[in-house]
């Protein structure tokens, strides 16, 4: 499975949207993946620590977005250090890529570069990972990510690079992955119908067609269909032709009055 913590009191507050999980969802579907769950989490050592340790002892890929900075608000590079019971450490070739950036960033001032600078040091610091951590590179500005246990990834909250990091892990790390998790769906508008009165026919294929699983989308103001139920199926192959022709032909026997079908 695959899951992404999204860390920051800016989206909990509403101060900043969160965009990640449309995008995450977008890269993972490119990919024929799926995302399996998603945790939101404040700024809060403690809770960002317990969530870590959760993905850690999942077993699931993970992307951890926003916190690995080094100003007093980013506590995910130790929290990941606390989760995994390990210290922080200055990755060598994270610190190859933040002295490369500082000597961009003073030849383009025209400032001489001083890599023992109070400044320096403190964008070194966004180099301290857990111990035996792989970077991630970042092609925007190469403060890179990391990853641990090659399956759980922490990127920076800013899209502008957290995007390009999430898709070049996907592609570098988990390419055998690519095509296993997106299941298709096929589903039908059903007008002026109760749930409760579809139920059972629901609870019958998710019975006769597992791992097959239905789902059911109500909307009361759609400005095309207006009040209706969008009934389908997701899974893979035959299996679930099999179970949506099922599906059709009983809420024609409950006379249910049916509009468009759609398949993703």
């Amino acid at each position: 499975m695959i899951g992404i913590i999204i860390i920051g009191d800016e989206i909990l507050s509403g101060r900043r949207p969160d965009q990640h999980l449309k995008k995450a969802i977008e890269l993972l579907s490119e990919r024929g993946m799926a995302l399996s769950w998603v945790r939101y989490v404040g700024d809060d050592p403690d809770r960002i620590t317990a969530d870590l340790r959760y993905a850690v002892d999942s077993g699931d890929v993970v992307f951890s977005f926003g916190g690995i900075g080094a100003t007093p608000d980013d506590h995910t590079r130790a929290c990941a250090a606390r989760a995994m019971g390990l210290d922080l450490t200055l990755h060598p070739q994270a610190r190859e890529h933040i002295l490369a950036r500082c000597l961009e960033m003073a030849e383009q001032a025209g400032e001489p570069f001083d890599e023992a600078s109070a400044d320096t040091l403190r964008r070194l610091q966004m180099g301290f990972f857990p111990v035996g951590a792989e970077i991630i590179p970042n092609p925007y500005n190469r403060i890179p990510g990391f990853s641990l246990l090659g399956r759980v990834h922490f990127v920076p909250g800013f899209p502008v690079m957290a995007w390009p990091m999430m898709a070049w892990a996907l592609d570098e790390r988990h390419a055998d992955l690519h095509g296993q998790g997106r299941l298709l769906e096929k589903s039908v508008v059903v007008y002026g119908a109760l749930e409760s009165v579809l139920t059972p026919l629901m609870l019958d294929i998710e019975a006769c067609y597992a791992p097959i699983k239905v789902f059911s989308l109500p909307c009361v103001s759609h400005p095309v269909h207006g009040s209706h139920i969008e009934l389908g199926v997701k899974g893979e192959g035959a299996a679930l032709e099999s179970a949506f022709t099922c599906l059709h032909d009983g809420l024609i026997k409950l006379g249910a009055s049916l509009g468009p079908i759609s398949v993703r």
